[in-house]
């Protein structure tokens, strides 16, 4: 009973879930129990049309169910900034949530990076069950600095990440590694997604060229320290990014305001927004389409 209290208390607080309280614990409880006897994924509803296909034990996917978005001004952000036949790079995909909000909700193209092979399934059959596979270039392999291999946890759900010695070896596998740079040849996108649970500055460091390219404005990376694992300086990270135009921002998706931190500052939920050319952003992000959440439009 006490592992079921940390989400519920997390989903009660839940923007999207404050005016539906009753309604977000009968969501919570209904998921408990069907995806308890259900055998197998069940199709889910997610934003306007678009559906994922979720299974018990998918961290993020089933708070999307129980939330609507799950992490709310991210993916918000990723709906109000995109739009038709942009081009998004999601690394680190998982079963594609942000994949699918770029794709099958706004209309843009993808390339999507997902090492784990069993992940990377789930992550196409959300692809083909929202019939956008002519829209996104999937590639069962992680980014890095380099063409490589390297041997990644398998069995952590969302926090799969590449495997150190403390992880031991026996729930690991063996990945291909690959650039961004290289995957993308002369593509740029507009905005990229980076979610690789500490190994962040290895895909920097293999993504110069489309980081320093002015056509991509904005990404949304995640920085909780984990980088610590490889030894690695996150705010190493902000400072590099900062000379390349980059500044950390916060984005209110209800008012869809735009708010720059000040320099050297990193947001505190996990993922931080970087972008650069605020106000054409803004602009963007103000004349944006409303989108069916649940009971809300945001």
């Amino acid at each position: 009973m006490k592992s079921l209290l940390v989400p519920l208390r997390s989903l009660l607080s839940h923007p999207l879930n404050q005016h539906r309280r009753l309604a977000a614990i009968c969501d919570f409880l209904r998921w408990q129990i069907s995806s308890r006897v259900a055998n197998g994924a069940i199709a889910v509803s997610f934003v306007d049309n678009a559906r994922l296909l979720v299974r018990s034990g998918m961290t993020g996917a089933t708070g999307n169910i129980y939330c609507g978005l799950h992490e709310f001004a991210d993916m918000a952000f990723v709906l109000h900034f995109l739009r038709s036949d942009d081009l998004f790079v999601d690394i680190g995909a998982n079963i594609g949530s942000y994949t699918v909000l770029a794709s099958a909700v706004v209309g843009a193209r993808v390339v999507c990076f997902e090492p784990t092979p069993s992940t990377y399934m789930a992550l196409m059959d959300n692809v083909n069950l929202n019939g956008v596979s002519a829209r996104v270039r999937a590639i069962n392999a992680a980014c890095g600095a380099g063409r490589t291999t390297l041997r990644f946890t398998s069995a952590l759900d969302t926090v799969n990440h590449v495997a150190t010695v403390a992880d031991g070896f026996e729930a690991t596998i063996e990945v291909p590694v690959t650039t961004c740079d290289d995957a993308l040849s002369e593509e740029v996108p507009i905005l990229a997604k980076i979610d690789v649970e500490g190994f962040e500055t290895e895909v920097i460091n293999g993504g110069i060229r489309m980081l320093c390219d002015s056509r991509l404005k904005a990404l949304v990376m995640e920085l909780n320290g984990s980088g610590e694992r490889y030894g690695f300086d996150e705010s190493e990270i902000i400072e590099r990014l900062h000379e390349l135009g980059f500044v950390a921002a916060t984005y209110e998706p209800f008012a869809r305001v735009l708010t720059v931190m000040k320099a050297g500052h990193r947001s505190t939920r996990g993922n931080t927004l970087f972008v650069r050319d605020v106000e054409f952003i803004r602009e963007r992000l103000k004349t944006a389409r409303k989108y069916q959440v649940r009971e809300r439009k945001i």
